[in-house]
């Protein structure tokens, strides 16, 4: 299946939370109301909002029904490359940024309730926000991961092994492991247990190059948590048994790179998506 329309570069794809719709997002601003390429997206957890990271320095949260932006979000002051959604207690959103810093929103407010910064300020390429609300992992150019406690904030701990930018983080659905994916053409899994070892590095999952367009390529779970995927700068989707590290399938078909894959919601096929000629291509295996 291919679903076309845009006329640019696809950054990010997203299903809503029942698994019956697909929003995404690119170089083409196809959302008017940014005024640069959007490169994240996030469903509210009602699918009614959709949320969006954009080149132009804001968020967005936009109402699906009338198709209407209903707020900017405008205190970052470099691109915002990534977007996270509490999935539990209030609806919450965190950003990450060119600007080095980790936005903290609440979805009715036009500022940012909070930031996080490291003494470093180098850019955040990708974030996520643990289950219970309390902890927000930060990815970005320096390689390493880092754990913030919310409330403290500060870093907790990091975890050290990419040589390279990490591109995106995702929690798996137990909530027990943290994937990452890196400039450094690999993916890696992460035990993020609270008493887990010190060294919390789980696997290494190689077989996805990241290419020489060096876009921040995304990595997804399935429902299940026993398989992740990853785009590739080669066309292809790379999919890996989570346990053994095994290369389970290697899709090509795309004519660019691929830069988002997602698992659809439910126990059903992947899907994977990227940018061709302006259109999201799905394959079911």
């Amino acid at each position: 299946m291919e679903l076309t329309g845009h006329s640019g570069e696809i950054f990010s794809t997203r299903f809503d939370p029942t698994g019956q719709h697909i929003a995404s997002s690119g170089m083409d601003r196809s959302i008017p109301g940014h005024k640069g390429a959007i490169l994240d997206l996030q469903w509210s957890r009602d699918s009614h909002t959709l949320f969006s990271a954009s080149a132009d320095m804001t968020l967005a949260s936009w109402d699906l029904e009338s198709g209407t932006r209903i707020r900017r979000y405008i205190d970052h002051t470099e691109i915002v490359n990534c977007l996270d959604i509490s999935r539990r207690g209030q609806e919450l959103l965190i950003s990450g940024s060119d600007d080095g810093s980790i936005g903290i929103w609440d979805p009715r407010q036009k500022t940012a309730i909070d930031y996080l910064e490291s003494s470093t300020a180098m850019p955040v390429t990708a974030v996520a926000l643990s289950e219970a609300g309390n902890e927000i992992y930060s990815g970005g150019i320096e390689n390493d991961i880092h754990v913030w406690d919310i409330r403290k904030r500060a870093i907790t701990y990091s975890m050290i092994g990419h040589t390279d930018t990490i591109s995106s983080l995702q929690i798996s659905p137990d909530s027990q492991t943290l994937l990452s994916n890196s400039h450094d053409s690999t993916a890696r899994t992460w035990d993020i247990r609270p008493f887990a070892p010190a060294d919390r590095h789980i696997r290494t999952f190689d077989g996805a190059p990241t290419g020489l367009e060096k876009n921040l390529i995304r990595a997804s779970w399935d429902a299940k948590g026993e398989m992740v995927a990853a785009g590739s700068g080669d066309r292809s989707v790379v999919v890996w048994d989570v346990k053994t590290g095994k290369l389970l399938y290697k899709l090509p078909g795309h004519k660019g790179t691929v830069n988002d894959v997602r698992f659809t919601p439910a126990d059903e096929p992947i899907s994977k998506f990227s940018f061709v000629k302006g259109a999201v291509q799905r394959e079911v295996h």
